[in-house]
């Protein structure tokens, strides 16, 4: 008797043993969106739109947090420290998460393997505009101005090491044309100086610049994508002005501690895609100049799909670097 009762006694602990282990489900509290860069900017706008919306899907409040610093390392490398469990997710883009391993080099403090994708959220175009008393309205026509004036104009971004810089230096590398650099601290400040004629030639994402060019502050002479932007139906591609090697497509994603459980990475994919797909989700995007991911066949995204567009970006990226000499000195 005795030793039935404790074959039965040993049976139940472990029946209990999967209950006492079992995690609970994914997520059951508030979820950190870091972006890390300033508010106001296109990954910031991006990333209040996408964290509105994973609210509604996880079930559960995202939360916006900026912190910037050093060309979007201060944010990312915080979530590539984080606890691998979900609630610290990180709002990547081009430069934090492709540009910057070539361009800081052994000074990254974090590295590709430190992070795992989740979903890839929006692709914007970049554009290239100047002050709008420059005598130019074509690139072609900036490329001629330029090279009978070497290293007279001033080109603007918003910050050394972004993707805006990196365009910046496609343009020289591909056309010859010699420019100052001058890079500021967000778009906003760069955005007056062109305004004011104070920097004559500048790179900017397309939603933090559409407003100026639409109310006729500011010149643009291309976007840097395959195909035109809805929002600038008249603005050729810098393929249709000559110069299809100037190939620039700004991203922003999800990104997560690359230790987080792939049950959890798979629910954070699969709610990405749902809200990239919505009519309303897209409406915004569109509005701001942005397209879908479409890494999928239904024009999506997956963890799969955006870890081996991140890998090509890398490599893409690093090659600008290399061949255009930047640096963040």
């Amino acid at each position: 008797m005795i030793t039935r009762r404790a074959t039965l006694a040993a049976g139940a602990s472990l029946l209990a043993a999967p209950a006492l282990h079992a995690q609970p489900a994914y997520p059951n509290r508030t979820v950190r969106l870091i972006v890390p860069f300033t508010p106001a900017g296109t990954t910031d706008i991006a990333a209040r739109i996408l964290a509105e919306r994973l609210t509604q899907r996880l079930g559960q409040q995202v939360v916006v947090e900026n912190r910037p610093g050093a060309g979007g390392n201060v944010g990312s490398d915080a979530v590539a420290k984080a606890e691998p469990d979900g609630y610290t997710l990180l709002m990547c883009t081009v430069s934090s998460s492709a540009i910057n391993y070539s361009l800081y080099g052994a000074r990254m403090p974090y590295k590709p393997e430190d992070l795992a994708a989740a979903g890839l959220v929006l692709k914007v175009p970049n554009a290239i505009f100047v002050t709008n008393s420059l005598p130019v309205h074509t690139l072609k026509e900036l490329v001629d101005y330029a090279k009978a004036r070497p290293g007279q104009l001033n080109n603007g971004s918003s910050g050394l090491g972004t993707s805006l810089h990196l365009t910046g230096e496609l343009l020289k590398t591909v056309t010859g044309i010699e420019m100052v650099h001058v890079p500021f601290r967000g778009a906003g400040p760069m955005l007056q100086e062109v305004i004011s004629g104070r920097i004559q030639v500048a790179v900017d994402n397309l939603p933090s610049v559409l407003g100026h060019i639409q109310d006729g502050r500011l010149r643009a002479l291309a976007v840097t994508t395959e195909v035109r932007s809805p929002a600038l139906p008249d603005v050729p591609t810098t393929a249709e002005a000559g110069y299809p090697e100037i190939l620039a497509t700004a991203w922003f994603g999800v990104q997560v501690p690359a230790r987080t459980p792939r049950p959890i990475i798979e629910r954070l994919g699969t709610a990405i895609d749902a809200v990239t797909k919505e009519p309303a989700t897209r409406a915004k995007f569109a509005e701001l100049g942005g397209m879908a991911p479409g890494l999928t066949p239904d024009g999506g995204t997956s963890p799969e799909t955006f870890e081996a567009f991140i890998k090509a970006e890398i490599a893409k990226w690093g090659e600008v670097v290399r061949k255009s000499g930047a640096t963040i000195e």
